[in-house]
């Protein structure tokens, strides 16, 4: 009976929507270490000389309306998942934000002009380094945060997955935005973990971010969910491997 309360309460989990880029739902119930730098802290004084940006892959728009004291004259983001589409249109459109539909890729191109920003933002987002520094102005900057293809690798040993992406590492993108002609100056990574309470928050976790462990359901992976139900009845927690890196760089001028 107690397994078969723990599968219906896991069915439940998977049934909640996500929408934007907000977590909130599992507040109390998972945590993560945060690494040294700030992200936003940066991005905002990097704004405040700028006239120009474009925040690539923005979600729901939450990062960068925590930076709307901060933003220039000219915003203009990305993104393609619908729900985030329209959530992001909602809220900043009435802004004066420009919303472009884009799929963001290794090698897809983006659809503006030469020189167009001062400031690039990117937090977590796909990337084209050739793009990004076409469409920088000369001087202009490159800040990206973004998560190393070794998170929740533990994780995704779990359910037998393996990284989607495993040659973007902090190396390998030095390396790229190098090769596009970006000066780097600032290239940082950084390990930690972050912690579930219970097996229905990773449920939750697993819907919300479906490249970690791809066609994820309760019913095709029941026997990990079960193993991590033993798990946290043994150490009263469950933590995996939290990896992320920073780059920043500046187009010559």
């Amino acid at each position: 009976m107690e397994r078969a309360v723990s599968v219906a309460l896991w069915q439940q989990e998977e049934q909640v929507p996500f929408v934007g880029w907000d977590f909130s739902y599992l507040r109390g119930r998972m945590t993560e270490e945060q690494p040294p730098w700030s992200y936003e802290a940066r991005a905002a004084e990097l704004l405040q000389s700028a006239a120009s940006v474009l925040d690539m892959g923005t979600g729901g728009g939450e990062r960068l309306l925590n930076l709307r004291e901060h933003w220039p004259a000219k915003v203009v983001v990305t993104e393609d998942y619908p729900p985030n589409v329209r959530l992001a249109t909602e809220r900043l459109s009435p802004l004066g934000v420009r919303v472009e539909v884009v799929e963001l890729t290794r090698d897809g191109a983006l659809p503006f002009n030469d020189a167009e920003f001062d400031v690039v933002l990117n937090r977590h987002a796909g990337f084209n380094p050739m793009e990004v520094a076409r469409i920088l102005t000369p001087g202009g900057t490159f800040l990206m945060q973004q998560i190393d293809p070794r998170w929740a690798y533990d994780l995704m040993a779990v359910f037998g997955a393996e990284p989607q992406w495993p040659d973007e590492t902090l190396a390998n993108c030095v390396t790229w935005f190098k090769e596009a002609g970006l000066t780097i100056l600032t290239d940082e990574d950084w390990s930690g973990k972050f912690t579930f309470t219970d097996v229905g928050a990773i449920v939750y976790y697993l819907k919300a971010i479906p490249w970690i462990v791809p066609g994820f359901s309760v019913a095709t992976h029941l026997d990990g969910l079960l193993a991590l139900q033993a798990r946290l009845e043994k150490e009263g927690e469950l933590s995996f491997a939290a990896k992320k890196f920073l780059i920043e760089a500046r187009k010559p001028t």
